[in-house]
């Protein structure tokens, strides 16, 4: 029951995307998973095709006041496929926790009720690295860290990793980055190929052999609430996501079935 976090203080780097997507492909696979959105913006949300203004219960309660979480979990529209969405009062959370006692394990404390329901747990963190990631980083089993394949695409890395160093110093000793995920990438760009390159010299064995694409079907698929496999079944992120499916599977030691027609249905 791997609980993984996607972080990256750099925004606009595919962490919703990848998240959202990555759940997706794991429920069609028959594996039972939750998505947790806690980032504030509530995309992960929005892109499952969930109203956050008219929600009546968030991850929010659960983190500020203690709230059960199981009461916050929402089923979606795919079988397997499971949110605990986030409201707009998760703005506040990072003020609202700042006094409040072992602020840092709120998360962890709420998936204890859960997790073992689950095949996986992935988190969609905000694009900070403030309470709402730290929360993250401590219930979490490992972190996955999506890299854009553009410019300075290793810029604030360093600050990512010496944070998730204190994490396992002080809170959560077996932390790790369970890969590094290549995102956004243009095959006729060669400097997203040499991003490719350096990314996998400065972090050997820990960067995903598959690459997500740039693409518009991906980018589309949010203002529908559907996954890109519900989208676009036969798009390239479709594959890549379905590839990246398999990849976590075999690498967590499960059995890796395959997507029959790469999709399920909207």
């Amino acid at each position: 029951m791997p609980v993984y976090a996607f972080a990256n203080q750099k925004g606009g780097v595919g962490k919703t995307t990848s998240a959202v997507n990555l759940a997706a492909c794991l429920a069609a696979v028959g594996r039972s998973v939750l998505l947790v959105d806690l980032d504030p913006q509530g995309n992960a949300t929005a892109s499952l095709g969930i109203d956050r203004s008219a929600l009546q219960r968030s991850v929010y309660e659960a983190l500020v006041d203690g709230a059960p979480l199981p009461e916050r979990i929402l089923p979606t529209r795919w079988e397997g496929l499971h949110l605990a969405p986030a409201a707009v009062d998760l703005a506040g959370a990072e003020v609202e926790l700042v006094s409040a006692p072992e602020r840092e394990f709120r998360l962890r404390r709420a998936l204890e009720e859960v997790r073992s329901a689950y095949d996986y747990v992935l988190i969609d963190c905000p694009p900070s690295l403030g309470l709402l990631t730290l929360n993250a980083m401590v219930a979490a089993d490992a972190l996955i860290v999506p890299v854009q394949c553009e410019y300075l695409a290793l810029e604030g890395l360093s600050r990512l990793l010496q944070t998730m160093t204190r994490v396992r110093q002080r809170f959560n000793p077996h932390l790790h980055v369970r890969g590094f995920l290549l995102t956004m990438f243009d095959a006729r760009s060669r400097l997203a190929q040499q991003v490719v390159e350096e990314v996998r010299h400065h972090f050997p064995g820990r960067v995903f052999r598959t690459v997500i694409p740039r693409s518009v079907r991906l980018a589309e698929a949010p203002s529908y609430g559907l996954p890109i496999l519900a989208y676009a079944p036969n798009s390239p992120g479709a594959l890549a996501y379905s590839a990246l499916a398999r990849e976590l599977l075999q690498g967590d030691g499960l059995p890796v079935p395959s997507l029959e027609g790469g999709a399920y249905g909207a």
